[in-house]
């Protein structure tokens, strides 16, 4: 309620005046958040992820942690709010929501006898100051690459917010960096806290060696095996932040173990909607980087490799488009583009954009179908034994979003299955 007022108050005042005070608004609102709450996270343990893949895996595999380890949980992320054993799925299109409501999801988590809160922290959420007054104990870097450029202004200003988390750490608390990330000195150059790292090289890092295989990732940490269903270099990345996050709370490495065996799947990060005759997966993979990578995890078990490509929301980060169109021109056999979330902009010039980086000597033309169900069925129709079909971009998300903000209920596994009984 109070956020909606805040909002039409900002619809009142002169855009030029807004922009000059838009600071001190932001700063005010996450303050009067906190005090009117009685600033909760000060009760609380809390966990926050930043960086521009993998948080949501990473929220999801530390609460599994913290669960097995005997405590009550809390967490925020693009998929869900959590509260204990109560799960909501998150409707925002959001990952953190505004400033009231992580502050009033805070106040419920204390006084339900959660020990733990463990966030999703994005970089658009610091620039706003939706973390201000929020209490962090632990910061936890995944990566950090090109993203929400246009929203930033430049890659140093985007790399600066998701610093901010990391400044604002207290001493007594604890940063985990991935000492793998090519930023990762930045990370830890901007906290007084202490510092755990990961990687397969970490200095520190309990890692004794790792392998990766068809049906998961396994590893070694002081003698013990760790194995994890989920797929994938990214994921082994996720597993070890989210460990290093379970030994620093002093949970067993048993428990720490059982929590990933009992994970099969993130809900729309690679998740396999069927494998036989034809695989096909939902993938949330909305950057350059992180479309390549399940390309390129996809490819070597495909006889052929069938995409459906759209682009990030209209409106922004523009750049990313042809990147898209050029990357799945070497790993894809089949291109088929279509609708995302296009929001205020015409669609059709959103897929001409991602066409364009796709070179004249590609060996087919890539299709182009608005209607993302269509796409999706035509994929599926091609699609023939050994074949993977690959669905990016929106992964578990429940809406796609048009015009003025209009939302069409959606669910990127949902229509495959349907699609899916149309062609038996």
């Amino acid at each position: 309620m109070i956020d909606s007022i805040a909002g039409t108050v900002k619809k009142i005042i002169p855009r030029g005046v807004f922009l000059f005070l838009q600071p001190l608004y932001h700063f005010f609102l996450a303050w009067f958040a906190a005090l009117f709450y009685g600033f909760p996270s000060r009760n609380l343990t809390v966990i926050g992820v930043t960086g521009t893949k993998g948080k949501t895996t990473v929220v999801e595999l530390v609460r599994e942690i913290l669960k097995r380890g005997g405590y009550k949980v809390a967490s925020i992320s693009s998929l869900s709010f959590v509260i204990g054993d109560r799960e909501e799925q998150n409707f925002y299109k959001m990952t953190l929501p505004g400033r009231f409501f992580v502050q009033h999801f805070l106040h419920r988590a204390r006084r339900s006898g959660c020990k733990y809160a463990v966030l999703e922290v994005t970089s658009e959420g610091i620039k706003q100051f939706r973390h201000r007054f929020i209490k962090f104990d632990v910061a936890i870097l995944t990566n950090v690459a090109s993203e929400h450029i246009e929203a930033h202004g430049s890659f140093e200003k985007y790399l600066r917010a998701k610093l901010d988390l990391f400044w604002r750490l207290p001493k007594e608390g604890l940063a985990i960096i991935n000492q793998d990330d090519p930023r990762a000195a930045r990370f830890s150059a901007a906290t007084a806290a202490h510092k755990m790292y990961y990687g397969k090289d970490a200095v520190n890092s309990l890692i004794v060696k790792h392998s990766m295989f068809d049906n998961g990732v396994e590893f070694e940490v002081n003698g013990a095996t760790i194995r994890s269903p989920l797929m994938g270099e990214f994921n082994f990345y996720n597993i070890l932040a989210a460990a290093a996050v379970g030994l620093s709370q002093q949970i067993s490495l048993e428990k720490i173990a059982s929590a990933f065996s009992g994970v099969d799947n993130i809900s729309g990060r690679m998740e396999f909607i069927q494998r036989e005759p034809f695989a096909v997966m939902v993938d949330y993979a909305h950057t350059p980087d992180s479309l390549r990578q399940v390309y390129k995890f996809l490819r070597p078990k495909s006889q052929r490799l069938i995409c459906v490509l759209g682009a990030a929301g209209g409106g922004r980060d523009k750049w990313k488009r042809p990147e898209f169109g050029k990357i799945a021109s070497e790993f894809c056999d089949e291109i088929i583009l279509t609708n995302e979330d296009p929001y205020d902009e015409n669609p059709a010039a959103i897929i001409e954009d991602i066409e364009r980086g796709i070179p004249t000597s590609y060996k087919l033309k890539a299709k182009s179908f608005l209607d993302r169900r269509e796409a999706i069925y035509n994929a599926l129709k091609s699609a023939q034994a050994g074949d993977t079909v690959v669905i990016t971009g929106k992964g578990a998300e429940p809406w796609i979003m048009g015009p003025n903000n209009t939302k069409i209920p959606w669910d990127d596994r949902r229509v495959v299955r349907e699609e899916l009984q149309k062609l038996d």
